[in-house]
């Protein structure tokens, strides 16, 4: 049985994985036996999680790109090919959170986080599948949210992107099932990362999140890693355009 998790042979792509959720998944895939391609597009942040994999024995190559850039996103892909490094699982995690009430928000913010968290993971999909197509298997994991299911105030552009992305999906799924291809979703939930820094420090917020949560708690990053193993591995191969929620129940109570 554990063999259908084994990701020795296979190789994970994980953009946004300087830090936070990214980083957490990666080890968790690398852990499970998969070569790691680090992607971020901070150098400092992506050489030190590469140091950090590398350091407790992992096998690692770095991609320093910007995920919302098409030529950029293209090119690495090249790159990958130069050096004989096929992606057998790509999870794309990269992604912002910006906060302003919708008739405050300028166009511009708008645009930045749907092109960071939903148009990159459709570009970096899109390279990955032209390779995995051919070779008649691969898996697609894309980072979603409670907010894919869910709005709140002041976050629509976050919120517009994941439900989006739940959706992308779904369309990934109509379009590459048949060649081997699994594309699924993890919608985390509130979780201890950096960009929940602020939330985390107002109190009020802090304590409704506990309230609201039936865990009565924020998630944890590592919580999010036995989804995305199970996602990567042979486990999952009849699980096709799934979103699965890892939110301490958040969205299945009132």
């Amino acid at each position: 049985m554990s063999g259908l998790f084994d990701l020795h042979g296979r190789t994970a792509l994980v953009t946004g994985a300087g830090r936070g959720l990214g980083r957490a998944m990666a080890t968790g895939l690398a852990e499970a036996g998969a070569a790691i391609v680090l992607n971020d597009i901070d150098a400092a942040r992506l050489a030190a999680a590469a140091s950090g994999l590398r350091g407790a024995g992992h096998r690692v190559h770095e991609a320093l790109f910007d995920v919302t850039d098409e030529d950029a996103v293209v090119a690495a892909f090249a790159r990958l090919d130069q050096q004989s490094i096929g992606v057998d699982i790509l999870l794309n995690n990269a992604g912002i959170q910006f906060r302003r009430p919708m008739i405050e928000l300028a166009g511009e913010d708008w645009r930045r986080v749907i092109e960071t968290n939903l148009t990159s993971a459709f570009l970096v999909a899109r390279e990955a599948a032209k390779r995995m197509i051919p070779r008649g298997h691969g898996k697609v994991i894309n980072i979603a949210s409670i907010m894919s299911d869910a709005g709140r105030a002041t976050i629509a552009p976050y919120t517009a992107a994941k439900g989006g992305l739940k959706m992308l999906t779904r369309a990934m799924t109509a379009e590459w099932a048949e060649h081997g291809i699994q594309a699924n979703a993890i919608g985390p939930g509130y979780m201890l990362t950096d960009m929940n820094e602020a939330l985390l420090s107002d109190k009020a917020f802090n304590d409704w999140v506990i309230r609201r949560t039936p865990a009565r708690r924020w998630g944890r990053p590592e919580e999010l890693i036995g989804t995305a193993v199970f996602l990567a591995s042979s486990a999952s191969d009849y699980v096709n355009g799934q979103l699965i929620h890892v939110d301490g129940g958040m969205l299945s109570v009132l």
